[in-house]
């Protein structure tokens, strides 16, 4: 009976002891405003607009672009960009009613009540790493020609980066094409592929069924992303493939197997300026 007891109360005080081990040997971190610039976030899930101190906001979202396992040099890196291109939307929206939304559309951002939720115990540690890249890098962003850069970033290239006028259309002097041949030895998400029923992809494209599919590449960049293709003597843009399809890269290929087709691609994202 005593051992059942004794087995009892440590099941009981053994969590007690790890949260309070925690929370002695984690405290969290401030950050260190230098100058306390505001901007107008507006959530997905609500359509309210936040307006909450900047260095906050790159805060959330660095947990939201960039895994916590990164390196400290990266998330600094990530840091300096994320807050470079928010500082351009809110020059090119201050005029407007808010100045990004907290997606994909501008840049993913995460508040503090879903990452306590979602980090659990872990919290404080992982809030203290982000914020510890925000204050190294307080205030920190990135020129050209005495104005702030359009700060470009996406997960992974396949080999290169890209030019900036072959998915943007605006040609931009430092967002240019430069190798970056490392991501093949280090990112999981280099080559995918993604398998789709012959109909499902018709429809996406919004094009007659045929049981052949004929594929034609008419144009390519520099860095092997496909930029012009007809498919089925449908001319589309590869960024239009890119976007119905939800595929991860420009750089792909396009196989029928019976009534199924095999897409592979290599790299993630659009590949304008720096790779993550």
């Amino acid at each position: 009976m005593k051992k059942i007891i004794i087995f009892i109360l440590l099941l009981i005080f053994i969590p007690f002891f790890i949260v309070l081990f925690y929370g002695r040997n984690y405290k969290e971190i401030e950050l260190n405003y230098i100058n306390t610039r505001y901007i107008r976030v507006k959530r997905n899930s609500t359509n309210e607009i936040e307006t909450l101190p900047l260095e906050e906001y790159v805060v959330g979202v660095l947990a939201g672009e960039m895994p916590i396992n990164f390196d400290i040099e990266a998330l600094k890196a990530q840091a300096v960009a994320s807050r470079s291109y928010a500082l351009k939307r809110m020059e090119y929206n201050k005029d407007k009613e808010y100045d990004v939304v907290d997606s994909i559309m501008n840049q993913v951002y995460l508040d503090n009540d879903y990452l306590k939720e979602a980090w659990g115990i872990n919290y404080v540690k992982n809030i203290n790493k982000l914020r510890s890249a925000v204050n190294s890098t307080i205030d920190e962003y990135l020129e050209y020609d005495d104005t702030i850069v359009d700060a470009m970033f996406f997960s992974t290239s396949n080999g290169y980066t890209e030019d900036s006028n072959n998915v943007f259309d605006f040609n931009c002097a430092y967002l240019k094409s430069v190798e970056s041949p490392w991501d093949k030895d280090v990112s999981s998400a280099y080559i995918t592929t993604k398998i789709m029923n012959l109909t499902e992809f018709y429809k996406a494209l919004n094009i007659p069924y045929n049981k052949n599919l004929n594929i034609e590449i008419e144009k390519r960049s520099s860095t092997n992303r496909i930029l012009l293709l007809k498919i089925n003597n449908n001319e589309f843009k590869g960024t239009d493939i890119y976007n119905k399809l939800s595929l991860r890269s420009t750089d792909f290929t396009i196989d029928l197997q019976g009534q199924t087709v095999s897409i592979t691609t290599k790299g993630y994202g659009h590949g304008v300026g720096m790779s993550q």
